[in-house]
């Protein structure tokens, strides 16, 4: 991950413009000991257990932007916690609570933190990256382009840009701690994980994918494809990170496919398309702050695919303490 020297933020931040709600670009939690943060989570090691706070950071071609997303840590908390109930059955997940209580933080801070917080095991995460596509797009079409193959998988000829596979696949992938995660081979998966652990993590993700697609599908959004963190603990596997949520995930408007073109998605393409047309950036530090209309379009997107999926949109704050 590239990330900008000169990022800081607290937890507290002022009114963005345009009347946006506050956003959380940052955490420093009293008396919990902060275990690293990722683009997006800030993670407090609890001994046996792990605190997560999703925060309001976004992230774009492997830098954090400078500008955070009101309410995008509340919303991928609510997606990740609807999916890991709705597919527990399928594979046990890392949380254990939501509660915030025994922390006393004080009512400020409960606010703040109100629904960005996953209380989770701690289990030894998995070094490849799950992802499985339904679609061909993104990275996986640069592949076909160049070899009809994607992660080593030979796909038919004549396909075209977004068009739906006849079934979905698995396409591993590395994770990078500088720049780009790299996409490998099954093979080569099942040579990091071992043959038996990387064929049932493959069959797992499928299905969840599967499951999840087709219940997306119900409710006019289509799954194009996804990413998937898993971990083990006591020797089983469980499902950690996040679960199918804007930032992992391409989710597109099922009334705007068509097979030719990318449509419009409720995911941070709008933020990727508006860098590389828009901004002039280079995508080198520092990474461009973002105005207020692209602050604005994106928290909606993101609102809306949890609208969409769950039925539910989110409580005030400050209803949620």
């Amino acid at each position: 991950m590239a990330f900008d020297s000169s990022f800081r933020a607290s937890y507290d931040i002022p009114e963005n413009d345009g009347g946006l709600p506050r956003a959380l670009a940052e955490t420093d939690l009293p008396g919990l000991r902060l275990q690293g943060r990722g683009k997006v989570r800030d993670i407090y090691d609890l001994g046996e257990r792990l605190l997560i706070v999703a925060t309001d950071r976004i992230s774009a071609f492997d830098f954090v932007m400078p500008t955070p997303i009101p309410d995008k840590g509340r919303v991928l908390t609510s997606l990740t916690l609807f999916w890991f109930d709705r597919l527990r059955n399928i594979v046990p997940n890392h949380v254990l609570s939501t509660d915030l209580r025994e922390f006393h933080f004080k009512s400020g801070l409960r606010r703040i933190l109100a629904g960005r917080c996953m209380i989770v095991r701690k289990t030894k995460p998995l070094p490849v990256e799950c992802v499985v596509r339904g679609y061909l797009v993104g990275s996986g079409w640069k592949e076909y382009q160049q070899s009809g193959m994607v992660c080593g998988v030979p796909l038919r000829k004549g396909l075209r840009l977004a068009e739906k596979l006849e079934e979905p696949i698995f396409t591993p992938a590395t994770k990078a701690t500088t720049g780009h995660d790299e996409n490998i081979s099954f093979a080569r998966a099942a040579e990091i994980l071992g043959q038996d652990l990387a064929e049932k993590v493959r069959a797992v993700a499928i299905e969840i994918y599967r499951r999840a697609a087709d219940y997306a599908a119900e409710r006019g959004i289509i799954i194009a494809d996804t990413k998937f963190e898993f971990g083990l603990c006591d020797g089983n596997l469980i499902w950690i990170d996040e679960a199918l949520t804007p930032d992992s995930s391409r989710f597109w408007p099922a009334d705007s496919y068509c097979a030719g073109e990318v449509p419009p998605s409720f995911d941070k393409q709008y933020l990727r398309d508006w860098l590389e047309t828009k901004s002039g950036w280079k995508k080198a530090p520092p990474a461009p702050p973002l105005p207020s209309e692209v602050v604005a379009a994106t928290r909606q997107k993101y609102l809306e695919a949890l609208v969409r999926l769950t039925g539910q949109s989110l409580p005030p704050v400050e209803d949620a303490d």
